[in-house]
Parts: structure tokens; sequence; C-alpha cells
């Protein structure tokens, strides 16, 4: 089979078709549909209340949604999201660590849930990594909010996920913290995996991106490509959508 056969039988990294979250009469998401190629990095904006957390966290298996399918790498999300979670790197407002664990207990935790293989290696490389090393014993509830947000995203990236969904990542980081974040996101993108970063910073997310998508109100009020933007005609438009939206 040639390259370029090969490549068109690649399944999208994501598909999404129609979806739809509800709570009571309240539509949190109203029929959501689109695909990322794998190695595609999009970033998702909009207002709070837009549909942006409920979508990432449907994505990610954490809640279900009322209606619409998913897949993810092929992978239909319904009834195989146990196999699905093993293949995504997660970074939202919880960091899922556990207080009365050390840094290093909270990471062999879920290598042993992943399955990653040279663990004590691995667990001891991600720490350097994320610059705790020298706090790998110490109990995660003695960390600041900066810390615990290092050790989360060093838990996203332990298993060497093929997809990241990331959920502002750079709230309550520090200086040190946040220039690891944007490092560690820039070596990725070049590893050409698939990212999905939800942010209010409209500059940093555009340079961040393939594509970009604004939702309002649980639809996807715009999609382009990065490249077709400058940075202040987006911020322009952006501010422009919200305001019509709001309306």
């Amino acid at each position: 089979m040639s390259p370029a056969a090969s490549e068109v039988a690649s399944p999208p990294a994501i598909e999404v078709i129609n979806l739809v979250k509800s709570f009571g009469t309240f539509y949190a998401l109203r029929g959501i549909s689109l695909t990322v190629p794998a190695g595609e990095c999009v970033s998702i904006f909009g207002p709070n209340g837009a549909g942006k957390t409920t979508f990432l966290r449907i994505l990610s298996a954490i809640s279900r949604s009322t209606s619409g399918d998913i897949r993810i790498n092929g992978l239909p999300l319904k009834g195989q999201s146990e196999k699905i979670r093993r293949q995504l790197g997660v970074i939202g407002h919880q960091t899922f660590l556990y207080d009365d664990l050390s840094a290093a207990e909270n990471l062999k935790f879920y290598a042993r849930m992943y399955d990653v293989p040279g663990t004590p290696a691995r667990v001891t490389q991600v720490l350097e990594e994320v610059g705790l090393a020298k706090r790998a014993n110490d109990r995660v509830r003695s960390f600041s909010r900066g810390m615990q947000q290092r050790l989360a995203i060093g838990r996203a990236m332990l298993h060497d996920p093929s997809l990241l969904f990331l959920d502002e990542p750079y709230t309550g980081l520090d200086q040190h913290a946040a220039a690891m974040l944007t490092s560690w996101l820039q070596k990725l993108r070049t590893e050409r995996r698939t990212i999905l970063l939800v942010t209010h910073d409209l500059i940093q997310g555009l340079a961040m991106a393939d594509r970009v998508m604004i939702f309002l109100r649980g639809r996807i009020a715009l999609e382009e490509k990065a490249a077709n933007l400058e940075a202040q005609q987006f911020r322009a438009l952006y501010f422009d959508l919200v305001a019509k939206g709001e309306r």
C-alpha cells in the first residue's frame, strides 16, 4: 500500500457528530460537529458558559452526552471509553491528584493504571521535567497551587498520550510552570500530537494553533485556520462575535 493510501485509510483523531448535552431544560451543547485530523492543534475560545469545558469533559469520557456520536482514533466513545482514556492526556480545572499521597506515589498510581513500562525510571524522569524531583516524597497537600498544577501536567504526560485535552491549563501556574508548559506544548506540536486547547488567551491560543474555533451558546460560531488570521484581526472578530451572541 502506498503512503498516500495509508494516510487516507487513517481515521481522524477526533470525530464528533451532532453532540448535544442538556442539563434539564438548559442546553450546554447544541449539536456540535467537527473533525480533527491526527497531529492538529485546535484552540477553542468562547465566553464563560459557552460549552467549552462541557465539550472537553465529554470527549475525555468524564461526562456523558445527551445525544450524538464521538469517535477517538476511530474508536466509538460509547463502549470503548476505558480504552480511549489510555490514549488521552487531560489537564483541567481539577488536578486529579491525591492529597495524602506524595508526588512520586501519585505518578506511580497512574503509571499502574496506564501500564507504563519502566515505571520507576519514568516517574523520576517526569518529576525532573516538571521541576519537582526534590519534592518527590512530599505529600501533595503541602504543595502550592502552581506546584500541584505542575504535577498534574506530569500526570498527563506520564503515559505518552497521542491526544492532549487542555482546559485553561495556565490557570494557577507560576512563571516557571507556565514556561515549562509552553515548552512542553511546543515540543508536542513538533511531534504532531493531537491537541485541543481551551483558553481565554486569544493571542497565545492563536499562536499555538493550526485551527481555531469560537464557541457561543453551545454552538461553533467560527471555525478558521489560524494561518488565515492576524492577532489583532482575530481579537476584533472574537469580541464582535461575542457581543452579537450576547444580545
